[in-house]
């Protein structure tokens, strides 16, 4: 064991009093989930919040969940049909689904839940700005009729953070954009609200009345059994209490640690280490509203052209199982990856770029590029493609801040030409923030404004699939973001856990999961 994985356990000794609060905690029926602290509210139309998610989605399901491969698929709903103009969608439900209080769920549920987080759920006016009504058309039957053709109607639904999930419509009487009350927390899921003993646990135990979708499990979707009477979600804030918790024995699963202690971590025997699934990636804007970039897309494929990925990727990140050098917007495996305009990702050719800027009207006029020390990841990222382009002739002004004054001048044109930030997983690429006209960098050419058109317009995924792929051509040929790759988190769990996939799609998951 290394000298840095021995200091980070050195803090184990507080574990005693952390694992007081388990009781029974060796026993089999339990699962024990230690994260880094406590969610502000489980409440998932209005809370974004991962943490809450990872412990909310056990018993708390949308109409619609996503399968391994990120595309969406029923789970409380039982079918959908979409008119031949695209602008009405009907949706049956699966009956015979109750609640957590054994009340049947129906249509009114459905409704209440859908009009609540449409008016004030953290991503429902996305869908709801394009509703022009939505109306129960029979008791286990909802029907949507949009404005116009919205395509990624479905991937919202689907997504539960921040998402539809259902809840009984006496919960939601007189709800607004507060989150609910945890004695309101009353699902349709595996697992049900139990306990919420602050600065101990939130506790959920096995809902003996579920009903589960059909099919074999696959990512969120199919076929969902809990295993466990209970699961413990523990706030430990001290990673090293984390890791030292699992590899004891005392936790079975323990979230969010640090890079530098994968490879010790992976080669130990007494855990298992988790990939999760969904990278986040790094993109550079260039501004596309005043500077040399604005226009200039010769000069922005000049710049693409100077950067090698891969050096930075190696010194920002490190280990090799935490970053892929992928060029495509989504990961391999998820149905929106393509390598559409992707051979431009990572070229590295100096010489080259150097022409190309010539070409372009370069003179050596000082480029802005703002990065912030807050993620490391963005700013030793940055270091390396600076001497990357000062080797291809360009003028690099790196201005240094941090994150919060970072923010407030991206928003301010004349402040900058590039800046370095990151995005997480999203599950459309109409929400990545680059399709975003307002988003700082301002890309809104007419090929984009003709394409972005076409995408939401369309309900067809195989048509969605091909006008993405032409989407993200556009954007290695006119450069308003640079892709850095893929960045990988990861989690460490107990070898006797039985179930668990060799990577988290996006949240973990615990139904179909025994030890």
């Amino acid at each position: 064991m290394t000298m840095k994985l021995k200091t980070w356990l050195k803090s184990a000794v507080m574990a005693g009093a952390l694992l007081a609060c388990t009781g029974s905690a060796m026993a089999d029926g339990m699962l024990r989930y230690a994260t880094v602290g406590e969610p502000p509210s489980l409440d998932q139309q209005v809370i974004t919040s991962d943490l809450a998610t990872t412990i909310a989605h056990h018993m708390f399901e949308g109409l619609y969940t996503f399968n391994s491969s990120n595309a969406p698929v029923p789970l409380l709903a039982a079918g959908d049909e979409t008119s031949a103009d695209g602008k009405t969608i009907t949706i049956k439900l699966r009956e015979g689904v109750s609640f957590h209080n054994g009340e049947p769920m129906t249509s009114a549920d459905v409704l209440a839940s859908l009009k609540r987080w449409g008016e004030f759920g953290s991503r429902g006016a996305l869908l709801f700005d394009n509703v022009e009504s939505i109306e129960a058309t029979g008791d286990h039957e909802i029907t949507i009729k949009l404005k116009a053709p919205f395509g990624p109607w479905k991937n919202l639904m689907a997504f539960i953070n921040g998402g539809p999930a259902i809840y009984p419509a006496s919960v939601l009487a007189g709800a607004g954009k507060e989150p609910i009350a945890p004695e309101s927390y009353i699902g349709t899921g595996p697992y049900k609200f139990s306990k919420w003993e602050p600065n101990r646990y939130v506790e959920l135990v096995r809902y003996d009345g579920y009903v589960s979708p059909e099919g074999e499990p696959d990512g969120y979707g199919g076929k969902r059994v809990a295993e466990f009477d209970t699961l413990h979600f523990i706030p430990v804030a001290d990673v090293g209490t984390r890791v030292a918790g699992v590899r004891a024995g005392d936790y079975d699963y323990a979230e969010s640690i640090p890079g530098d202690l994968f490879a010790d971590l992976d080669a130990d025997a007494s855990v298992k280490t988790i990939v999760n699934g969904s990278p986040l990636f790094g993109l550079v804007f260039m501004n596309s509203k005043e500077g040399p970039l604005k226009d200039n897309f010769a000069l922005r494929r000049a710049i693409q052209t100077a950067i090698d990925k891969v050096p930075a990727l190696q010194v920002s990140i490190g280990p090799d199982q935490l970053w892929r050098a992928n060029g495509s917007f989504m990961p391999k495996g998820n149905v929106w990856y393509t390598e559409a305009g992707a051979e431009n990702f990572s070229k590295g050719d100096a010489e080259a770029a150097k022409a190309m800027a010539k070409e372009a009207g370069y003179n050596g006029e000082p480029i802005k590029f703002m990065v912030s020390t807050n993620y490391p990841f963005h700013y030793d990222s940055a270091i390396v493609y600076t001497k990357q382009l000062a080797q291809a002739g360009f003028n690099i002004d790196l201005q240094v801040y941090d994150w919060a004054t970072l923010i407030d001048k991206r928003g301010k044109a004349d402040q900058w030409d590039m800046f370095f930030t990151h995005h997480g997983f999203v599950p459309d690429p109409i929400l990545i923030s680059v399709m975003n006209d307002s988003y700082p960098g301002w890309w809104a050419t007419p090929e984009k404004a003709a394409l972005k058109a076409k995408f939401t317009a369309s309900s067809d995924p195989a048509e969605r699939e091909k006008i993405w792929a032409e989407i993200q051509a556009l954007i290695y040929e006119q450069v308003p973001t640079m892709k850095t790759g893929d960045v990988y988190t990861y989690n460490i769990a107990s070898p006797k856990l039985k179930g668990l996939a060799d990577a988290t799609l996006i949240w973990p998951a615990f139904w179909n999961v025994s030890k």
